[in-house]
């Protein structure tokens, strides 16, 4: 295999990614198969860091019946490049699991199973990544004044840092849990985020009461979980809505998934942004599929009938005060509507209140001052996902997430990451240097799964 090019100690490539969650998986695909059919002087360098021990992507959620609510098609590949061998098609295939799911007649896989399919494309590249490694600063580095690469630096579990020099900087950092004001996650105080590494510690017995705050998809699926894994609790279903609502998944509605969508919505007014927020954000945002709305009512409905109600939808309501107590969490909900109060004395209480972007540019340390930005604070990002800098700055930093105020609702989301992935890739072949080192590179390469 080719060295890495190196600046004195530093080894230097074209992109470095921070975080390695399906986005930069993208990203690293799209770079091995570029280098694949590049010839010598064209071949793309990279290298990724990401925290974790291993590739993960939302195990607190990984429910065994839960499926995905994205075709399949919708992987990390397909759309930038049907005949890619890393297609979820190519996973079924080489799991032997083609025909039967072709028999089940359905878009729609269980969630465990595309995360499988992530961990089998991410052990294909797992030569271009450093997992347990926290970057814990980006420092610039400069030439004639100009700042041209920026020096990565990533904290291993030991405590060693390396330090990796890249002439563009892919921040793939992920969302961050969101919970109310004052609410401080704890043993009886859970994100959904964490969900499963929390539950599998009780015992199925032992909880009396758990209380779910949040109306979205990830809320409903807690509640259904809770009330089928432990049948001596009662689950109370917390939310400010008058019931759950229906996710918009008509053929017309999703068309703000489309790739041909984000030149609309980046090239469109902002009050028209904010407009088509608010007219598609039932596709994605506090809705719940369908089929488990009517799980749940049927459940509901079944208690009626029986005489026991343990599963409890509060609506019009909202906790107004959760305090911790000896044995669990005392939740006090708020009836929106009358303002009444009741009291709920429970072993947990699960906060599935979505995330929220962060700021990309808090790594940056000196280098985010030269970050532009609107007249609302917003980072400025250009079409091709390259954050927008002053004079002083000619590497390149692009946002994998925080750009839905540019891009549009597909910003987080799997919908367009094969697309987007291909067009970072050919922004950072653009703004190449005419000049390229004559040193050997060190390349993406595709390699065989452990």
């Amino acid at each position: 295999m080719p060295q890495a090019r190196t600046d004195g100690d530093v080894p230097v490539y074209d992109l470095v990614g921070v975080g390695f969650g399906p986005a930069n998986l993208a990203l690293a695909i799209a770079v091995a198969e570029h280098n694949a059919i590049a010839g010598a002087d064209d071949v793309v360098t990279a290298h990724f860091f990401e925290r974790q021990p291993s590739f993960g992507w939302h195990r607190g959620m990984l429910l065994d019946d839960a499926t995905m609510q994205v075709s399949f098609l919708k992987d990390l590949v397909t759309m930038r490049n049907p005949n890619s061998g890393f297609s979820f098609l190519s996973y079924l295939h080489d799991r032997n699991r083609l025909v039967d799911f072709i028999n089940h007649k359905n878009l729609y896989p269980l969630r465990v199973e595309f995360h499988d399919y992530f961990e089998w494309a991410a052990a294909k590249v797992d030569d271009v990544v450093s997992y347990d490694h926290e970057v814990v600063s980006v420092e610039p580095v400069r030439h004639d004044g100009v700042i041209t690469h920026f020096d990565v630096h990533a904290r291993d579990a030991r405590g060693n840092v390396e330090v990796r020099r890249a002439r563009n900087l892919v921040l793939a950092t992920g969302l961050q849990a969101n919970l109310p004001e004052g609410v401080t996650p704890s043993e009886h105080v859970w994100h959904n985020r964490d969900f499963l590494h929390r539950v599998r510690e009780l015992d199925a017995d032992a909880p009396r009461r758990f209380v779910v705050v949040g109306a979205g998809q990830s809320g409903a699926e807690v509640a259904a979980y809770l009330h089928e894994h432990f049948p001596k609790a009662e689950v109370c279903a917390v939310f400010s809505r008058y019931g759950y609502s229906p996710a918009d998944d008509s053929p017309f509605a999703n068309r703000i998934f489309d790739p041909a969508a984000v030149d609309e919505f980046y090239l469109a007014p902002e009050d028209v942004k904010r407009r088509l927020m608010a007219y598609h954000g039932n596709t994605n945002y506090a809705v719940v599929d369908n089929d488990l709305i009517a799980e749940l009512y049927r459940r509901v409905y079944q208690e009626k009938v029986l005489g026991v109600r343990r599963l409890r939808l509060v609506n019009v309501s909202r906790p107004a005060e959760v305090v911790e107590t000896a044995n669990g969490v005392r939740v006090t909900v708020e009836s929106l509507t009358t303002g009444e109060r009741t009291v709920f004395d429970a072993d947990a209480v699960v906060y599935a209140t979505g995330y929220r972007e962060s700021d990309p540019t808090a790594m940056l340390g000196g280098i985010a001052p030269h970050c532009r930005r609107d007249e609302r604070s917003r980072l400025r990002v250009g079409r091709d996902y390259r954050l927008d800098t002053d004079d002083q700055v000619r590497g390149g930093i692009y946002l994998q997430g925080g750009t839905e105020h540019s891009h549009g609702i597909t910003s987080s989301l799997l919908s367009n990451l094969a697309v987007r992935v291909g067009e970072i890739l050919e922004s950072v072949v653009d703004h190449r240097p005419p000049a390229i080192p004559a040193q050997p590179e060190y390349a993406v390469s595709a390699t065989s799964s452990h």
